[in-house]
């Protein structure tokens, strides 16, 4: 499919977070971020198609990984190569399954959001892409999983002057998170496509 920036919002001089719509798997960035199981066991949604896409290498890295390391606490993430996909890594962070809110799940899907990037700044990445984490079977209401997410990512960039990342990109192949995404950013940073946020 097309890949569309629907709207973009700089942060301070040089970074910036994006709303796109697209195929996650064909994002041109340093890492995609996948959003996994505690077992890294790629079946379905956005970890099957990225596995489908990138070969099976992804899943035996993340096979190893969890031989290695044990499963990935929600809230946590892991890493492993791309295998044949355009980016050079896999971020595969766990978010929540919603539980109707009271289990703590939205500290736990922000805490997946950080380690995420905070994966990404240990391998001194600059650009990444990422899903509507737990946005889909898992259950978590979309529009205050784009609250949490465009929250974090934007108290990353603006508050975490040692950062390597540079672009943030919020990825979604189907229009109805796309779109409820970009309302949230509408509704932080005005109707304006692109705006400095310094200047709010």
């Amino acid at each position: 499919m097309k890949r569309e920036i629907l709207f973009e919002q700089r942060v301070g001089e040089d970074r910036v977070i994006r709303i796109v719509q697209g195929d996650l798997t064909e994002e041109q960035v340093d890492a995609i971020v996948n959003a996994a199981n505690e077992h890294l066991q790629h079946g379905g949604g956005v970890a099957g198609a990225i596995v489908r896409k990138g070969g099976q290498v992804i899943q035996e890295e993340s096979d190893r990984w969890v031989r290695e390391h044990g499963s990935v606490r929600t809230g946590t993430a892991a890493i492993t190569g791309a295998g044949a996909l355009p980016c050079r890594y896999v971020i595969h962070t766990v978010g929540p399954v919603w539980h109707g809110g009271g289990q703590g799940e939205e500290a736990l899907l922000a805490s997946a959001v950080r380690s995420a990037l905070d994966m990404a700044v240990r391998h001194q990445l600059s650009s990444v892409s990422l899903p509507a984490i737990s946005s889909g079977i898992f259950g978590f209401p979309k529009a205050r999983c784009a609250e949490i997410i465009l929250q974090e990512v934007y108290d990353h960039l603006s508050s975490r002057p040692d950062s390597t990342l540079r672009e943030i990109n919020l990825c979604n192949i189907d229009s109805e998170t796309s779109q409820i995404l970009l309302e949230e950013a509408r509704r932080r940073w005005g109707g304006e496509k692109k705006q400095n946020a310094d200047e709010k």
